[in-house]
């Protein structure tokens, strides 16, 4: 019997809520009945400060507050406007200057920006290369657009990228396929918080450098928690590795002011190319600005006007990036809290460098994630372990939470 009475399945299984919603939601409503001092609610991916509430920059609040009507109100161009198209470049390199020819296109969020890459850089049927563990968005976006997702294994047996795994799953779906898109989340991985090193990406350049001159090679770095993951110019270490990659692979910057500017409720960000040939970046630019007009028409133009009038104002983003950073430094002090408790408690997680999420593996992660919500810990069960918003939560509860986690798993796991 089917699940669908009107609407057509298209082979798609819709779950009745978003999982980590849902799981939130049931957070949530502990709360309401038990008080919040008694609920450790550690699964959505925003800034908490540690009494819980919504970090927002009031450098950035201060500017949205100056806006006029017409600032916010009237349409913005498709491709975002010209302002914030230069302003989100300067913003995503730094002071880092390409060579290469770039293009930016707004997109709704990082989430738009992986929407209009695998639509355009993927034929209908491929299967788009993720890390085995990865954000679950990602294969719902490629499964409404007609794709689907293989993994390769991010660690290998030293807990280091695992570039052998990486190039075996590459050359297997290029035998099968004539374009492969893939996502590296990185830096400040979602839902790990490993970051790809210097050394990781010249691996992951050979490899791809390696592969046949007439596939179609597209690398989209998802870099959404990329100024929450520690000082900004270092952490763009990898954007002049990018430049070194072959003429048949495009690289794809998918960035978000999300994070980086506490502004998730207004969906904006972009996704930027760094193109071989002006040709490239041309068509970059046309097709992204078709698949916009089709799925979304065009972005919010308040975000767009806030990041202009910030770039436009040298103190101002002086203001912004100390404020930012000071709250930076509370994320990295939560996640290092829970990377020293684990170690100390015995607890075994995923490789962690920054951002708002770490990870740890467990082979019953639904059963430990449920005895967790018996206590009042809500956390959220992926494939192959537990994901954990340090973001969300205070740096003392990040040093409980590991001996908690750890006896969960071993009542469940036997």
């Amino acid at each position: 019997m089917s699940d669908f009475i009107f609407a057509a399945p298209q082979g798609r299984k819709i779950p009745k809520e978003d999982k980590n919603f849902g799981i939130n939601n049931r957070a949530k409503a502990m709360i309401a009945e038990k008080g919040k001092e008694n609920v450790v609610n550690a699964t959505l991916g925003v800034l908490l400060d540690d009494e819980g509430k919504l970090v927002v920059l009031s450098s950035v609040n201060d500017v949205f507050q100056s806006l006029k009507p017409e600032e916010f109100a009237e349409y913005a161009p498709i491709s975002g406007t010209p302002g914030f198209r230069a302003a989100v470049k300067k913003d995503a390199f730094g002071s880092f200057e390409p060579t290469r020819y770039t293009e930016a296109v707004a997109t709704p969020g990082g989430t738009g920006a992986i929407h209009s890459t695998i639509a355009n850089y993927s034929e209908a049927g491929d299967k788009v290369l993720l890390t085995d563990w990865y954000w679950g968005p990602y294969g719902t976006i490629a499964g409404e657009l007609g794709r689907s997702i293989d993994t390769f294994c991010l660690f290998d047996e030293n807990r280091e990228f695992n570039s052998g795994d990486f190039r075996r799953k590459v050359e297997e779906l290029l035998a099968a396929q004539d374009r492969l898109v893939i996502i590296l989340n990185t830096p400040a991985h979602n839902p790990t918080g490993y970051s790809l090193t210097d050394d990781d990406w010249k691996q992951v350049v050979e490899v791809l450098n390696s592969q046949p001159q007439e596939k179609r090679i597209t690398l989209l770095a998802d870099v959404a928690y990329l100024d929450f993951a520690g000082d900004g110019e270092a952490y763009r270490s990898f954007l002049p590795i990018l430049e070194t990659l072959e003429p048949h692979i495009l690289p794809i910057i998918g960035y978000s002011l999300s994070k980086s500017y506490t502004m998730y409720g207004m969906r904006c960000g972009a996704m930027i190319c760094m193109a071989p040939t002006q040709e490239i970046a041309a068509e970059f630019k046309s097709v992204c600005e078709y698949s916009a007009r089709a799925a979304w028409s065009n972005g919010n133009r308040s975000g767009q006007v806030i990041l202009t009038k910030i770039y436009d104002d040298p103190k101002l983003l002086a203001k912004v990036q100390a404020e930012r950073a000071g709250f930076r430094d509370m994320l990295l002090r939560r996640g290092k809290a829970f990377e020293t408790a684990a170690a100390e408690a015995g607890l075994e997680i995923v490789p962690f460098d920054a951002g708002f999420f770490t990870s740890v593996p467990c082979s019953k992660p639904e059963e430990a994630a449920a005895c967790l919500e018996q206590e009042g810990i809500f956390l959220i069960p992926l494939a192959k372990g537990l994901r954990i918003s340090v973001a969300s939560v205070p740096e003392e509860v990040c040093r409980m939470l590991p001996a908690k986690i750890l006896e969960a798993i071993r009542k469940v796991e036997g």
